[in-house]
């Protein structure tokens, strides 16, 4: 859904994939993003630079009140940029929808 959010270009789309109490710690920004504006804000920003985003390996697991799921993935960025990430997601029922209740990804200093 993360994914397919990404491919619309549109922030408010990524957003809406997040709970409104969600932490962003995000792939190429120093900004922790705890606030859905501060999370809106990193996605405008991120999309501007056209991602491509491609799941490397992934990992789910499930608890009796959500999900967590890690893996790595790649970006390209403005068509020539490409940035390899670990990501780990965290999801939880929220008014009867899965959304991402923290997010952190990273970049992999061995790879980029």
């Amino acid at each position: 859904q993360w994914a397919d959010a990404l491919k619309t270009q549109d922030p408010d789309h990524v957003l809406a994939c997040y709970a409104p109490h969600a932490v962003l710690l995000p792939t190429v920004s120093n900004t922790v993003c705890n606030t859905p504006a501060l999370i809106r804000d990193y996605f405008v920003q991120f999309l501007a630079k056209q991602p491509v985003v491609t799941l490397l390996d992934s990992y789910w697991h499930a608890y009796a009140d959500g999900w967590h799921h890690a893996g790595t993935y790649s970006f390209v960025l403005n068509g020539d940029t490409t940035v390899v990430a670990r990501f780990t997601y965290a999801y939880a029922l929220v008014d009867g929808e899965w959304k991402i209740i923290a997010h952190h990804s990273s970049a992999m200093p061995e790879r980029n």
